[in-house]
């Protein structure tokens, strides 16, 4: 009996995975690291029906076909953008190019997917979201992925029922000499604050050294500050998220980890705590679990790439999805971002 609801459920997840196909057909602009890492993978395994792969170099495009069997390279976006089957493009270029690409794409109204940054600028966002609108092109999402990570999601809930008292944020790498720091790498735990704790207005920032920034904001409810920098090293980068609020703490490590620890009773004043009356105990909301070799335990998911991806998709299709990175949605965090750039 237990063995036949073993095979009953084995059956119903190999069949769920079977049934989720899609009619819509699509087509990928960029070949990087990122896009290879984090992207592509997602599209092969849920088995997206990828049409075209648009890159610059014609040496790169014959690669990508002797690769990809049964996809055309190109290095002409018209080939994409004036094919009709296409509903859906994925964008993963050089940042520098994301404005002039999204425009073209939007303008075709064609659904678009495009990887952080966009664009620029709060004006130049706007242009995008008059584009979009002016097009009606269905969909416009960007590549914000840490707001569809498991753990970033548990902790916006349980922060909604939280009195909150303040955070720090801290997002330390190496250096980073290919792009602009700020667009490329800060928007992350910039947007992180925004998204989980609504618009924000900086009160101060101090620049201590080239692209490393110390900011404290004010947001309706909360205030915070952030640290970002370049000063550290590749090999120990790091963000981390603490949340201070009137029943505890909440941790967020990596997007890897949420924990919380509750804040200790206090009688007559006094923390029982310091009398050694009370233990501290942590609860671990969502912890990566390293051990089974499956999609929710892999870095894509937990990351948030796979969830990105798929909602995107998904809203293509019709289908059911919480598209959450809208372009209207990246707009606190581009304002910030304009005011740091002064």
């Amino acid at each position: 009996m237990i063995q036949q609801l073993i095979n009953r459920y084995k059956r119903m997840r190999t069949d769920r995975y079977l049934n989720e196909t899609y009619r819509c057909q699509y087509a990928f602009v960029g070949m990087g690291q990122h896009s290879l890492t984090n992207l592509y993978p997602v599209l092969h395994y849920l088995q997206v029906p990828l049409k075209y792969i648009c890159v610059t170099s014609e040496r790169k495009a014959r690669l990508i076909e002797r690769k990809f069997k049964g996809i055309k390279a190109t290095t002409r976006l018209d080939d994409v953008l004036n094919d009709e089957d296409v509903k859906g493009v994925l964008v993963a270029a050089s940042p520098s190019a994301h404005f002039s690409i999204a425009s073209r794409v939007l303008q075709s109204g064609k659904s678009l997917f495009i990887e952080k940054p966009p664009c620029h600028s709060v004006d130049q966002l706007k242009a995008l979201i008059a584009m979009q609108e002016a097009s009606r092109s269905r969909i416009a999402m960007v590549g914000l992925q840490q707001r569809y990570a498991p753990a970033v999601q548990i902790l916006k809930r349980r922060l909604k029922g939280e009195r909150l008292l303040n955070y720090d944020l801290h997002y330390l790498t190496g250096a980073y000499p290919e792009g602009d720091a700020l667009l490329d790498l800060y928007i992350h735990p910039i947007d992180l604050a925004t998204w989980l704790f609504g618009k924000a207005e900086i009160v101060s920032y101090l620049e201590i050294d080239k692209h490393s920034y110390i900011l404290m904001l004010r947001h309706q409810h909360i205030v915070g500050t952030i640290e970002l920098s370049t000063c550290h090293c590749w090999q120990d980068a790091r963000q981390s998220l603490t949340v201070h609020t009137r029943s505890g703490s909440y941790h967020l490590a990596q997007c890897e980890e949420l924990s919380f620890v509750p804040k200790q009773t206090v009688i007559a004043g006094i923390p029982i705590e310091k009398l050694h009356l009370g233990r501290q105990s942590v609860e671990y909301l969502y912890r990566h679990d390293g051990f089974a070799p499956t999609i929710a335990n892999n870095s894509v998911y937990t990351q948030g790439f796979f969830q990105e991806v798929s909602t995107f998709v998904n809203a293509v299709e019709g289908k059911k999805a919480n598209v959450i990175t809208d372009l209207q949605s990246l707009e606190p965090t581009l304002k910030l971002i304009d005011e740091i750039m002064g």
